[in-house]
């Protein structure tokens, strides 16, 4: 809910599983205590008030009050075609006046474009019909503001310029009367108003498509809430608009064959998701659910719901004191930071994606506030995705195949993504993707500019037959939100930078398969170690708040020692010999170089060429691979977490029966490679010593 200022001091988040009681799921280091409830006061069935004082403990009566919110909003509309069909059907009067309404407005715009396309100007045009666009949606009233923001998320359907300014709808309509919000209130509730609350604002402090939010005081307890009331008459008028715009996907997938995706299921996925947010026993049951997942964390705050307090049509949650995120003249005179908060946000918004896959999808800067704490409020929960478990660990690959530059593994995991069917041919995308992405990572990670990378995808994605889901494409205009946020107060942010110190922990230490062939590929390559990849991964890995050291190295161990790790075993045993031939030849190098000049003449034979046969460039290479496996060691061995006792189980490992061979194939590997060089230095002829380095 747009510009909605909810406090929360609350900590309690339940779940409730058949059979199986309750639980009680808190922040670590708060303690339940002995301070009044957040639900004090509310209905009796039979519509009498009492006055309900429970203690935080008193988990039961905070089930039986959302027990009965959830009985008040038995009655709420679902999204079904089947029933509007039904019900517009016999109202041929009605409905032919919407649609008249809605074609002279589209319609105009449709004449435009056409004309834009017979004068050549269709693409210089595209900034101005977007804005024509969004001030046709917003006058076209609620269904149309928010199927606006959908389109908006939809890279596959709209231009990039159209993307940006349907992005802009904030919902901006125009309050109704205060009057019918209280009358909604009493009826919802079963209560007189002053029944309730001791207080309540004349006038809403925020107004939005669906509703709009009034500050008040509960009377029983004087806490101080945000009552948010659904507008009246809302279900018919969106009944009626999606009845009509499904008309019209029915016309659009028979006959016009330029737009591949099946414009019915994207208009029923919207329509489902737009009918649950008219229901806000289930908003308030969506932000118990997210705070639970992501609350644990002491910079983020979500508010709590007063169940006695909500219905089907009435939401009331605890006051946040805060300042909108894109506000910050006011949030920098309360001494906070907008980029700690965006930051914030970002790691908060990674962990939705790809930890829990549940996730905020309506993350625009109304609905995110910094509190005098420096916590980041999240609000409004109506709209809420989830991301499929095997996808989230696809994005992590899809990051991986980007930075490496495989565009052919790239365009395979579209189909992981479920952006193709498997009968779709990859082939003609990856030269699309090759001209965009090797322009744009030619910047490094810390330049690389999120939005461009979007923009730049959605154009390749709407040149081909793609269908994005509402999940991948929700979560790029989340981030994108977050980073514009950022670019207010540091031109120079880049949300890319910000992310990837959560994508290298990642990589470093989910056991997930998926993830562990990821990092296999970054490694190595062409049957190398890639050294530099690990160190980079290191260093930015150690940047996020929730790395280890221990879990970055046990599941790489278990995964080479694994009965399918042959393959990397091999690898494994190869750099295994580098690294240790690069140590003991660095050691002997540092030894070398320290002796007297007469002593480094009497050193092996004489031979004035060093104390083992190597040439400049190969001893400077075997260098720079010793000093870059000691500073890995060093960044590992710095962790803030690191233990020694963390390397035991490794050792224990390597005591079994696979570990042993791995240990005995490298010890071979390596005293054949010192063997041939000391080989080599014995059957040198000594020559007159040229140099005192090695």
């Amino acid at each position: 809910m747009a510009a909605m200022n909810l406090v929360s001091a609350g900590v309690r988040s339940f779940n409730l599983k058949a059979g199986k009681g309750f639980s009680i799921s808190k922040p670590k280091g708060c303690k339940l205590g002995p301070r009044a409830a957040l639900v004090e006061a509310g209905p009796r069935g039979d519509g009498s008030p009492v006055a309900l004082q429970v203690s935080r403990g008193d988990l039961a009566a905070d089930l039986q009050a959302e027990a009965r919110a959830m009985a008040r909003a038995a009655n709420a509309s679902v999204y079904s075609p089947e029933l509007l069909a039904n019900k517009y059907g016999s109202r041929p009067v009605q409905a032919a006046k919407r649609t008249l309404e809605i074609l002279v407005a589209l319609g105009s715009f449709a004449l435009q474009l056409l004309v834009d396309q017979r004068n050549g100007t269709l693409d210089r045009n595209k900034r101005k019909r977007a804005i024509k666009l969004k001030g046709i949606f917003t006058r076209l009233g609620p269904t149309f503001v928010k199927l606006g923001q959908g389109l908006s998320t939809r890279p596959d359907l709209c231009p990039p310029e159209y993307l940006e300014e349907l992005a802009e709808l904030q919902d901006a309509l125009p309050t109704f009367a205060d009057a019918d919000a209280f009358s909604c209130i009493e009826t919802e509730l079963g209560m007189p108003i002053e029944s309730l609350f001791s207080s309540i604002s004349p006038s809403p402090i925020a107004a939005a498509s669906l509703g709009q939010v009034y500050k008040a005081q509960l009377k029983y307890s004087g806490q101080t809430v945000a009552v948010k009331v659904q507008r009246p008459g809302i279900e018919e008028a969106i009944g009626l608009d999606f009845y009509l715009i499904r008309g019209l996907g029915f016309f659009i997938n028979k006959y016009v064959d330029i737009i591949t995706t099946d414009v019915i299921a994207l208009i029923d996925e919207f329509a489902r998701r737009v009918y649950q947010e008219l229901n806000y026993v289930q908003e308030g049951q969506n932000a118990r659910k997210f705070k639970k997942l992501y609350a644990d964390k002491e910079d983020i705050l979500v508010p709590d719901i007063y169940w006695n307090y909500t219905s089907g049509k009435v939401l009331t949650m605890e006051w946040v004191h805060g300042v909108k995120l894109n506000q910050q003249a006011a949030i920098e005179s309360q001494g906070l930071k907008v980029l700690d908060l965006v930051t914030t946000g970002i790691q908060c918004s990674l962990r939705q994606l790809l930890e829990y896959g549940y996730f905020h999808a309506d993350p625009h800067p109304g609905n995110l506030l910094a509190t005098p704490e420096g916590k980041l409020a999240f609000l409004d929960f109506g709209m809420m995705s989830e991301t499929p478990e095997d996808a989230r660990s696809a994005i992590v690959g899809h990051v991986v195949h980007m930075v490496n530059r495989d565009y052919e593994a790239m365009a395979r995991d579209y189909y992981a993504l479920d952006f193709l069917s498997t009968d779709v041919d990859v082939s003609p995308i990856v030269p699309a993707l090759r001209d965009f992405f090797d322009d744009a990572l030619n910047y490094t990670v810390s330049e690389l500019n999120f939005k461009t990378l979007v923009d730049g995808l959605g154009n390749v994605l709407y040149q081909y037959p793609f269908n994005v889901p509402a999940y991948y494409a929700l979560i790029l205009r989340s981030l994108t939100v977050l980073e514009g946020l950022a670019l207010y107060a540091d031109p120079n942010f880049k949300v890319l930078a910000a992310s990837y110190p959560y994508f290298a922990k990642r990589l470093l230490t989910d056991p997930n398969p998926y993830l562990r062939d990821a990092l296999i590929e970054l490694l190595f390559k062409d049957g190398r170690f890639r050294w530099n990849r690990l160190e980079d991964l290191l260093i930015e890995g150690r940047k996020d708040r929730d790395f280890s050291a221990k879990d970055a190295l046990q599941p790489v161990l278990r995964l080479l020692l694994g009965p399918d790790g042959e393959e990397l075993r091999n690898l494994t045993i190869k750099e295994a010999v580098r690294v240790t031939e690069a140590i003991v030849l660095g050691s002997v190098a540092d030894t070398y170089n320290s002796a007297p000049s007469f002593i480094q003449t009497l050193m092996i034979n004489g031979n004035g060429n060093g104390a083992l046969a190597i040439s400049t460039a190969d001893l400077e290479a075997t260098m720079e691979l010793r000093n870059q496996v000691f500073r890995i060691w060093g960044l590992l061995s710095s962790s803030e977490n690191f233990d020694p006792a963390l390397l035991q189980p490794i050792l224990q490992v390597l005591q079994q029966p696979e570990g042993r061979s791995l240990g005995g194939r490298v010890v071979g590997g390596v005293t054949q490679r010192l063997a041939a060089r000391l080989l080599q230095q014995l059957l040198r002829t000594p020559t007159v010593p040229t140099s005192s380095s090695l």
